[in-house]
């Protein structure tokens, strides 16, 4: 197997690492101001960097056995912009290699997210730049917009920065103000990729944030996040509706789960999904029957879709001790194309 030392023929200047994410509520909120109730997964991305003393960036991909080269100050294509966005933010100007490898699925649970913090990570310890976890989370976020092309909200990188595997993550995405919330007694988590592909930035997701932000102006708010009553967007136009109905729903729901039991709380997951299927429209026919199959299941308390949607991973919650044989049921019945539990 590859590694910084025998692509690049000598030790790195620093590793870091940093985990994928699952969103158990919350999803398409955090741009809005909203709550999000996501927590970190044990599948981690780890990234290695070395000053190489040329004008140009080596970047070398263990997962798909690729190297790409960019100029220093310059931005790239494929997977660079996650990592040269990273260089260029962080001051970066003279030539890096940089050896990225780790086992976070793509699809709804922040594989991009952790290659920037993890990246960021390395780069603060190598030039001992002055950023807490939240200012690196922030600059990750500020990557994908900038540089990448997707104007995602916060959630991602603040729980691939903040986030443990042992608790839920409570953010309020406005005040960045967190704490730790412990998953509902006797249950456990399940997450299962779909095997639908997506891609954010080819995807309805920055549509999607444009439509919340012209509801919010319409309302005369600041953001969906001061919206209660969902009486309160009748007089938008439908379409509009239904995006903000999602945000102000979704919002409520999150705060529900709180203290919630199992029952409760799959309840409240499986509610964010037709919400997400029905009025953000931001599911996929598959992913709903996988979901659906996961729901009816006597060991689930309730599924959702994870994530920007559009493909990618769902999240259940199983009762305790019984998520590996619930998931292998409805493996089963829903196909062998190389659909899986994440581990």
């Amino acid at each position: 197997m590859s590694s910084f030392e025998t692509v690049f023929g000598r030790t790195p200047e620093a590793t870091a690492s940093a985990p994928g994410r699952v969103n158990l509520l919350g999803e398409h909120t955090d741009y809005q101001g909203g709550f999000v109730l996501p927590t970190a997964i044990p599948q981690r991305i780890t990234v290695s960097v070395g000053r190489n003393g040329s004008p140009e960036h080596v970047l070398h991909s263990a997962n798909s056995r690729t190297t790409l080269r960019v100029p220093v100050g310059e931005v790239g294509t494929e997977f660079a912009p996650y990592i040269t966005g990273c260089l260029n933010l962080s001051g970066v100007q003279e030539g890096m290699d940089v050896f990225i490898q780790g086992n976070v699925p793509s699809g709804g649970l922040s594989s991009s997210a952790a290659l920037e913090v993890a990246t960021l990570r390395a780069l603060r310890d190598l030039y001992a730049l002055e950023l807490d976890d939240v200012a690196l989370a922030l600059r990750g976020v500020k990557v994908e917009h900038e540089f990448v092309g997707v104007k995602c909200g916060v959630m991602d990188q603040m729980a691939s920065s903040l986030a443990g595997t042992d608790t839920m993550l409570l953010i309020d995405t406005r005040s960045l103000d967190r704490r730790a919330v412990p998953f509902p007694a006797g249950a456990e988590v399940l997450v299962i990729d779909s095997g639908v592909p997506r891609r954010l930035a080819e995807s309805g997701y920055n549509e999607r944030r444009a439509q919340v932000e012209e509801a919010s102006r319409l309302l005369g708010v600041r953001e969906l996040r001061d919206v209660t009553d969902v009486a309160t967007l009748d007089g938008l136009p439908e379409l509009l509706q239904k995006r903000a109905r999602h945000v102000v729903t979704e919002n409520a729901r999150v705060l529900a789960g709180l203290g919630a039991d199992a029952a409760a709380f799959g309840k409240l997951m499986n509610a964010s999904h037709a919400s997400l299927r029905d009025d953000y429209e931001v599911s996929h026919p598959q992913v709903d029957d996988l979901v659906a199959l996961l729901q009816a299941h006597a060991d689930i308390f309730g599924a959702r879709m994870t994530g920007a949607g559009f493909g990618g991973a769902v999240v259940a919650l199983a009762r305790a001790g019984r998520a590996t044989d619930a998931a292998q049921d409805v493996l089963t019945q829903y196909g062998p194309d190389g659909r899986r539990v994440v581990p």
